[in-house]
């Protein structure tokens, strides 16, 4: 079974049955139906159009669930629309989708949930994780955005600023999670960097096109971490670098500052030094200010954190780190990392350990306690 097919026709079926009347949450009930029905017959007998066969399945479902609340000229007229035998036209309603789901009927967070769930393919713990809340609370929102586009026609699409945040989220979760999705948001900012002249969208697609040069050297063959300062950078692709901060630079220009344009401006800082050594982190450090007053995040204000540390030394770094909730995720790894440079092995090896307990995927955590043992091993010395 080929899952990687079923993910990229997901979001085309899913906007055609909603073009063709379904109300979203029904729709998207009847492709995850019309999915598990394909993973059941595919391998034995696999459709020539696998797209068709999808549509024609979850439209199938999707009227046999509202026939029984549905009167019956209604229902007759709905099967008159079902899709007729034969392939389907090829097209990539992936973006529009994206758009519809930031329904301004909806909150800008309860969008960027349900557009992750049911268009990226995320779970809802990953989703979760992203917003930095409980899993039940994310479940939760969920389930109040479906009920909100429930029998809403989904004709008005939302705001660009909306679906740039799931672009980014979705980027995210591609490029440090456990689905790669990473290349499908480049190329779908790549898309709404063509259809709208917007500073932000630009921001965005320099940001992905950065730290995307970066992939190849992000894991070691045996698939573990790499931290930034000791990759390979030969193996960083250095066209896509280029292509990053040309539009970086475009978008700066145009004086319309936004919260992407300042990360890909940190990023690119990162991209265009030699070695790790040299590094301008003076200049990073200012971007993240200016971060911090675009966004208020603490996320950024963990980052800038580890940014101080480097620019003005550790103990400067543990000073701003002092000031933010040790709850934070990825706190207590900043900290070791920090003390560890301010050479308080002990404490360091502790909080990596710590750190390792609390890693959100399987790869950081063998990092964390990869750190935590080597302290030890140069204690122990």
């Amino acid at each position: 079974m080929n899952e990687a097919l079923l993910r990229s026709l997901t979001p085309s079926v899913l906007a055609i049955l909603v073009r063709r009347g379904a109300d979203f949450a029904a729709a998207e009930d009847a492709v995850q139906d019309a999915l598990v029905e394909a993973v059941r017959v595919w391998p034995a007998d696999p459709p020539r159009d696998p797209k068709g066969w999808l549509v024609t399945v979850a439209w199938r479902r999707f009227l046999d669930a509202t026939r029984a609340d549905t009167a019956r000229r209604r229902r007759e007229d709905r099967v008159e629309e079902e899709p007729p035998p034969g392939p389907t036209p090829s097209a990539d309603d992936t973006l529009q989708l994206y758009f519809l789901c930031a329904h301004p009927s909806l909150t800008p967070s309860s969008a960027v949930a349900l557009t992750l769930r049911a268009v990226g393919g995320l779970t809802t713990r990953q989703i979760a994780q992203a917003y930095l809340v409980p899993e039940a609370t994310m479940a939760q929102r969920i389930s109040r955005a479906k009920r909100t586009v429930s029998g809403v026609r989904l004709d008005r699409p939302g705001d660009v600023a909306t679906v740039l945040r799931v672009l980014y989220l979705v980027f995210n979760e591609g490029y440090s999670g456990d689905v790669d999705l990473a290349a499908e948001a480049i190329r779908l900012t790549r898309q709404l960097a063509a259809a709208i002249d917007h500073p932000e969208v630009s921001g965005l697609l320099a940001l992905m096109l950065l730290h995307h040069a970066r992939r190849a050297s992000r894991t070691a063959p045996d698939g573990s971490l790499v931290p930034l300062a000791e990759q390979d950078r030969s193996r960083w692709d250095t066209r896509s670098i280029a292509e990053g901060v040309e539009i970086l630079q475009t978008a700066l220009a145009r004086d319309r500052l936004g919260e992407f344009q300042a990360q890909a401006a940190i990023a690119a800082l990162h991209a265009d030094a030699p070695t790790a050594e040299e590094t301008d982190w003076v200049q990073i450090v200012e971007w993240y200010d200016e971060l911090t007053r675009l966004t208020d995040s603490p996320v950024v204000r963990l980052n800038r954190a580890v940014a101080v540390g480097e620019a003005d030394g550790p103990r400067a770094g543990l000073a701003a780190l002092a000031a933010l909730d040790d709850t934070l995720p990825r706190h207590t790894a900043v900290a070791a990392y920090l003390h560890e440079r301010d050479g308080d092995l002990t404490t360091a090896a502790r909080l990596y350990a710590e750190a390792a307990h609390k890693a959100p995927n399987l790869a950081e955590r063998d990092h964390l306690t990869r750190q935590a043992a080597r302290l030890n091993t140069r204690r122990g010395n």
